[in-house]
């Protein structure tokens, strides 16, 4: 229980630091940390992901940024589709799921850069926006394309979640920035409230399937929640270029031992 906690702190600090994006981080270290699958690992992963995203939602409830009507239906849709990843998760050999998984986190390593390297350089949404943001109601302006364009995204989290343990906020971030002409800050908010949604319900279903181990999920979960709260002091004094430089860093580091991990 100890180590669980101590990794789940590890976790949250890095969370707490980076962003709820640290949380893709979690899978692994209970990989190596606990020698379990990343299968057996994800539902613990996303306890703590989804505790992360639920505070950071709140905050962005409370300050009126949360697009809650597209956080519902991106949410909605990737529950629907999150049991489908949770059975090919059970499913796939264990080897190439560890692979699809270091792939993904040399994906975020490299967009971090990317990110990096683009620092101060705001980016708009694309040319054919389909969700507009109505100044004078402050909400989207719906219409089938924007739904569409949601409801794809909310299938990519929700598939990503249960397959992966992963919250998918890599993939609703830019998504939303390409396809909504939202503020930053109410793309991370309503982002975090789909994690938030998504990742608990997965954690539900997989309790209630008895694929979640609680001596370990529990633990590693308060952990996370003690080292995020911690973590966030820190952010403040560091740059966030640094910040998310030094999280693709480590992102590439972990998805190569992970792939050493497959093949030796």
């Amino acid at each position: 229980m100890s180590l669980s906690i101590l990794l789940g702190a590890v976790v949250g600090l890095i969370m707490g630091m980076t962003g709820a994006g640290g949380g893709i981080l979690a899978v692994p270290l209970l990989v190596f940390g606990l020698h379990l699958t990343v299968a057996g690992a994800a539902p613990i992963g996303l306890l703590a992901v989804g505790i992360a995203a639920a505070m950071g939602a709140v905050v962005g409830l409370r300050a009126g940024v949360v697009r809650y009507r597209a956080a519902l239906l991106i949410a909605l849709v990737g529950v629907v589709c999150n049991p489908l990843g949770l059975w090919l998760a059970l499913r796939m050999p264990v080897r190439y799921l560890t692979l699809l998984f270091a792939a993904v986190l040399i994906g975020v390593a490299v967009k971090g850069v990317r990110d990096v390297r683009r620092a101060g350089r705001q980016a708009g949404p694309g040319s054919a926006c389909p969700c507009h943001l109505n100044t004078a109601s402050g909400r989207l302006d719906w219409n089938v394309r924007c739904a569409t364009r949601l409801s794809a995204m909310g299938a990519a989290a929700g598939m990503l979640s249960g397959l992966l343990g992963v919250g998918g906020g890599f993939v609703i971030v830019p998504a939303l920035q390409h396809f909504s002409d939202l503020a930053m800050r109410s793309i991370v908010a309503t982002s975090l409230a789909v994690i938030a949604l998504i990742s608990l319900v997965s954690v539900a279903g997989a309790i209630h399937s008895g694929h979640f181990d609680v001596a370990l999920g529990v633990p590693f979960a308060a952990g996370a929640t003690a080292g995020m709260l911690l973590g966030g002091r820190f952010a403040a004094q560091w740059k966030p270029e640094y910040l998310k430089l030094a999280f693709s860093l480590i992102c590439l580091a972990v998805a190569c031992g992970l792939i050493a991990k497959t093949f030796l």
